[in-house]
């Protein structure tokens, strides 16, 4: 299943549009559902010379070849380096690698070099594009040096702006845009989707994604699997957990941890258990671990929602200092000694 019927009342309205499309678009939408991926895929039917009936590129022309090679001289392509460096769902990449750590912004000489390509005749006569992906990894020098080619459109030339946060792009940014919000695909369609990738258990990791099927599809190629399971272990214990004991085993995980940052995923993970925890208490089936949901309801037995939400503003505490170093076992101990103590009446 291609990304175009995940989204295809969305592809629907942009094909609608086609030949009136705005000078710039803005794609947004939650996080791992294909905004990048459908953007790329406007971007290939506006440049293809031999267009299918239903708008798609045909994969065939020369200006596809150009395309799927990366070299369309049509299209730049502006993101961060430690995007560009690793895939990841909706054009999230990171990059481990190396000792100088890849910039996480759009920089202002990124942008500073469209002015060669915007002033120039295109190769093929017919579309110009630019895609920024994520647009909202720009800082207010690169957005303003953005803003001055926004601000006088060319003819023929889109930009396409894709974002899971437009509220950090500037409001002068955003006012020249036409927003386009992507929602979540259905979910039976993002399961077959998933299927179709080769996916076990899509209704799960569905979840765990919180129903975005990128995200889905790389948390279960990525290893995910280890670092959650270590971490359901411990936190089912609820007020019988051993804080020393369960820092140290998710510690030896965290130890053998290839990719990175594992402890903010760790508390990632942590977080939306309490979240589910939290709708346990109110009776209501979980969000994220549907296979949890009897030793959720078990649990929320022993608390309530009052202390489950301070403790829930703590966590949010614990993945702010994530960024930090620390030493991993203390900081771990201290997480479980919090959590043992909401199922603990005072």
């Amino acid at each position: 299943m291609k990304i175009i019927e995940l989204h295809e009342a969305v592809w629907q309205k942009l094909m609608a549009r086609r030949n009136g499309l705005p000078h710039a678009l803005l794609l947004c939408g939650q996080p791992g559902i294909g905004k990048f991926d459908l953007a790329v895929a406007l971007a290939a039917s506006l440049l293809c010379e031999r267009l299918r009936d239903s708008g798609e590129a045909c994969g065939q022309c020369l200006a596809c070849g150009w395309l799927v090679q990366g070299n369309h001289p049509d299209l730049r392509l502006l993101q961060p380096a430690s995007v560009a460096s690793v895939p990841g769902p909706d054009g999230e990449r990171d990059d481990s690698a190396g000792a100088r750590k890849p910039s996480q912004q759009i920089t202002i000489d990124q942008v500073r070099a469209l002015d060669d390509f915007l002033h120039v005749g295109t190769h093929r006569h017919g579309a110009r594009l630019v895609l920024l992906n994520p647009a909202d990894a720009m800082n207010r020098a690169t957005a303003n040096a953005l803003l001055k080619a926004l601000e006088e459109p060319i003819a023929n030339t889109l930009f396409i702006l894709v974002s899971s946060d437009p509220y950090r792009l500037l409001p002068t940014i955003r006012s020249r845009c036409q927003m386009l919000s992507v929602p979540l695909p259905p979910r039976a369609a993002s399961a077959a989707w998933l299927l179709d990738a080769g996916v076990p258990e899509p209704d799960d990791w569905l979840a765990l994604a919180a129903g975005a099927p990128l995200l889905a599809l790389a948390l279960s190629s990525s290893g995910e699997r280890v670092l959650l399971d270590a971490l359901l272990d411990e936190v089912r214990g609820g007020g019988g957990v051993d804080p020393l004991a369960s820092a140290a085993a998710l510690e030896r995980v965290i130890r053998t941890e290839k990719r990175p940052a594992p402890l903010k995923r760790l508390l990632g993970w942590a977080q939306k258990w309490l979240f589910d925890l939290h709708l346990a208490t109110e009776a209501l089936p979980p969000r994220y671990f549907l296979r949890q949901a009897a030793v959720l309801q078990g649990l929320a037995k022993g608390t309530d929602s009052r202390r489950i939400l301070a403790f829930s503003r703590k966590a949010l505490q614990y993945k702010a200092q994530c960024e930090q170093p620390l030493n991993n076992r203390l900081f771990l101990e201290d997480f479980f000694l919090g959590y043992a103590r909401i199922f603990r009446s005072t």
